[in-house]
């Protein structure tokens, strides 16, 4: 526990540094690939809101999606890549290949499915090279560049706003 608040703190201290130095980016091209960042310790229906997307006209398969969970049970299975604080290190590195692949994908758009300001998602959305990043009001307005005021809970009210702006954008 003591190590976790640790880690926090670092966190928060980097982020902090890292947020004065946002790059600004367009999308230039249509939405193909998308980022799905999901906050499983308080919303625990990925799936449905993967399916709304997918209604919506993106490919199943250009969907990437990883959670974040507060505790994970190791002998738990989850159905998606599931992550947490331990894979974090004190140097603000994540320490698992996947995250670090995660990060590194150019996706077109990048869905930060959160609505709290926990550093460890606040980290991965501003380390991403998405090319266009949306999420909610609540969290730092310097990470997207697209934020909706909407429940957590509404994935289905949160996807066809997206859609919407992205089409009133020429995005889809």
């Amino acid at each position: 526990m003591f190590l976790n608040n640790i880690k926090s703190f670092l966190l928060k201290k980097t982020l902090k540094r890292q947020l004065c130095n946002v790059k600004e980016e367009s999308l230039n091209r249509p939405v193909v690939r998308v980022g799905l960042i999901v906050d499983e310790s308080h919303f625990l229906e990925t799936n449905a809101l993967k399916q709304e997307i997918v209604l919506n006209g993106i490919a199943d398969n250009a969907i990437k999606i990883i959670a974040y969970r507060d505790v994970i049970k190791s002998k738990q299975v989850y159905s998606q890549l599931t992550f947490g604080l331990k894979d974090l290190n004190l140097n603000g590195e994540f320490t698992q290949e996947v995250i670090n692949e995660f990060i590194s994908d150019e996706f077109d758009l990048l869905i930060s499915y959160y609505d709290e300001d926990k550093p460890f998602l606040l980290l991965l959305t501003n380390n991403s090279k998405a090319k266009f990043k949306v999420g909610f009001s609540t969290v730092d307005k310097r990470l997207n560049h697209l934020l909706f005021n909407i429940a957590l809970e509404n994935y289905k009210g949160f996807t066809n706003e997206l859609f919407r702006y992205l089409k009133i954008l020429n995005k889809i």
